[in-house]
C-alpha cells in the first residue's frame, strides 16, 4: 500500500500518449483508462470527495487531522505523456545503485551516456528506472501522480498533523488543454503544488508565455517547363519565410530566460505548405514582439503575390508566465522552500523552460508553482527517473501539508 516505486511502474504500464488537433478532452482513450483506476484506488484507499469529471480529471481530498483551521492545500499531476514519442509497451529497467559509466537500454543499441547526460555525475548511488531505448518512460509526469498518492497514505498512516489536502490529475497537460476543463472552485484549494518538474530540488514559479503558430502558404503549382512567370513554389515561400527567423534564438541555441521561435513541423507540396511553430518567452513585452517580428515576416515574403497566392497566419497563446500571479502570494513559495530544506536539500530556484498545468491555473486564482518529480530527459527514449529523487519529492510533499498545519496553528495562537 505504501510503494512508491511499485504505484509508479503500474502506472506508467498505461499508454497515456496525448494526441495533438482532437477536440475532445482526453484526446486518448487510454487516459480514460488510467483516470478509472486512480479513482478506483483512491477509493479504495479511502479518500474522501473521491470524482471523476466529464474531461478525465480525477480529484480527492485527504481530510484534516486537526482541530485547528487550516488553508487547503492542492497538489496536481498529469496523467498523459508526450506526444513526441511512443509510450506503447513501456518496459523498465531498474539499475540499482548506479556507480557511473553507460547505462545499456534494453538490448544495448541504445545507452544512456553521462557524456550526453552529464547529470548522471551527480546521480551516483542512486537507483534509476529506466526506458529499454523503444519508449518513453512516463516519468513526466506520472512519478508526480505516484508520488502525491504516497505522501498521502503516509500522512494518514503516520498521524502527520495536515489540514484538508486536495489533489487532481488532469489530462492533456502535454498538449495545453490540462486546465482547460480544471473546475478551480470544485476544487476548493487556497493555493496548490504542480508536482511536474524535474531534478532533485529544483522549485519554479516562472515559466514561458506560450504560444502555436500555423504558417499557410498557398502556392501555384504548373509543369515546370512552362512555369516561367506563372509558378509560386509554396515550398520556396516557406524555406523563405523561416530563413527570415533569428537562427540564434532556436531552443537548441539559447538557454536560461532567452526566448526561442522553433519549427517543429513542415509539410508541403508547390501547391501548398504549412509550417508549425512555437513561440516562447518569458516577457510579455518580447513575447508581444516575437508574435509582431512574424507577422512582419510573412508580410515581406507574401508581398507582390497574386491574389489567389497568399501567406496566412494563425497565432493563439496557450499560456503566460505563472509569476505574475504566483510572486503575490511569496508565502506559498517559502513554504517550498522551507519543505525543500527540511528535506536535506537546498532549493534550486529556476524558471521553466515549457509550461505546466499551474501556469494556467496560476492565471484563473489558484496559485500554482511547480515542485520536482525527480525525473530527468523527457520526451524521449532517455527518459529516466531516480528512485531516490522520488522518495525526496514524497517527503516535501508531506512537509509541505505539515508545514502549514503548524504555520496555521501558530498564527491562530498569535491571534
Amino acid at each position: 500500500m505504501d510503494k512508491l516505486l511499485d504505484r509508479f511502474l503500474n502506472y506508467i504500464s498505461f499508454d497515456t500518449q496525448s494526441k495533438p488537433g482532437v477536440k475532445q478532452v482526453p484526446s486518448t482513450d487510454g487516459q480514460w483508462k488510467l483516470a478509472r483506476a486512480l479513482e478506483e484506488e483512491l477509493n479504495a484507499l479511502g479518500f474522501s470527495h473521491v470524482s471523476l469529471s466529464e474531461h478525465g480529471c480525477v480529484m480527492a481530498t485527504l481530510p484534516s487531522n486537526v482541530a485547528w483551521t487550516v488553508p487547503t492545500v492542492g497538489f496536481i499531476s498529469h496523467m498523459d505523456t508526450s506526444p513526441d514519442f511512443t509510450a506503447k509497451h513501456v518496459n523498465p529497467q531498474i539499475v540499482e545503485n548506479y556507480r557511473g559509466g553507460d547505462i545499456a537500454l534494453g538490448n544495448g543499441d541504445e545507452i544512456l551516456s553521462p557524456v550526453m547526460f552529464p547529470v548522471l555525475h551527480h546521480l551516483l548511488g542512486h537507483s534509476l528506472v529506466t526506458t529499454d531505448g523503444k519508449t518513453l518512460l512516463g516519468a513526466d509526469d506520472k512519478a508526480g501522480i505516484a508520488e502525491i498518492i504516497t505522501a498521502m497514505v503516509r500522512l494518514k498512516n503516520k498521524q502527520i498533523p495536515h489540514g484538508d489536502i486536495r489533489i487532481a490529475f488532469t489530462p492533456d497537460e502535454e498538449v495545453g488543454k490540462g486546465a482547460q476543463f480544471f473546475d478551480v472552485e470544485r476544487f476548493g484549494a487556497e493555493w496548490a503544488y504542480t508536482m511536474d518538474g524535474g531534478g532533485i530540488g529544483e522549485l519554479e514559479y516562472e515559466n514561458f508565455n506560450a504560444a502555436s503558430v500555423v504558417v499557410k502558404i498557398v502556392g501555384n503549382n504548373v509543369h515546370p517547363g512552362t512555369a516561367k512567370g506563372v509558378m509560386v513554389n509554396a515550398l520556396s515561400l516557406a524555406t523563405r519565410f523561416h530563413q527570415k527567423m533569428p537562427v540564434d534564438e532556436t531552443p537548441e541555441t539559447t538557454g536560461g530566460y532567452e526566448g526561442f521561435y522553433h519549427l517543429h513541423n513542415l509539410k508541403g507540396t508547390v501547391d501548398r505548405a504549412e509550417m508549425h511553430y512555437i513561440l516562447r518567452d518569458f516577457d510579455r513585452q518580447r513575447f508581444a514582439a516575437r508574435k509582431q517580428f512574424m507577422i512582419d515576416a510573412a508580410e515581406e515574403v507574401g508581398k507582390g503575390l497574386h491574389p489567389d497566392c497568399y501567406i496566412e497566419l494563425t497565432i493563439e497563446d496557450s499560456y503566460y508566465n505563472m509569476h505574475e500571479q504566483v510572486a503575490k502570494y511569496p508565502h506559498i513559495i517559502e513554504l517550498a522552500q522551507q519543505a525543500i530544506r527540511d528535506s536535506g536539500l537546498e532549493p534550486i530556484m529556476k524558471p521553466i523552460r515549457g509550461g505546466t498545468d499551474g501556469a494556467q491555473l496560476s492565471f484563473r486564482g489558484l496559485p500554482c508553482p511547480n515542485v520536482f518529480t525527480g525525473g530527468y530527459n523527457y520526451h524521449g527514449k532517455h527518459e529516466f527517473a531516480s528512485q531516490d529523487g522520488m522518495e525526496k519529492a514524497v517527503q516535501v510533499i508531506m512537509r509541505i501539508a505539515e508545514l502549514s498545519a503548524l504555520r496555521a496553528k501558530s498564527a491562530g495562537h498569535k491571534n
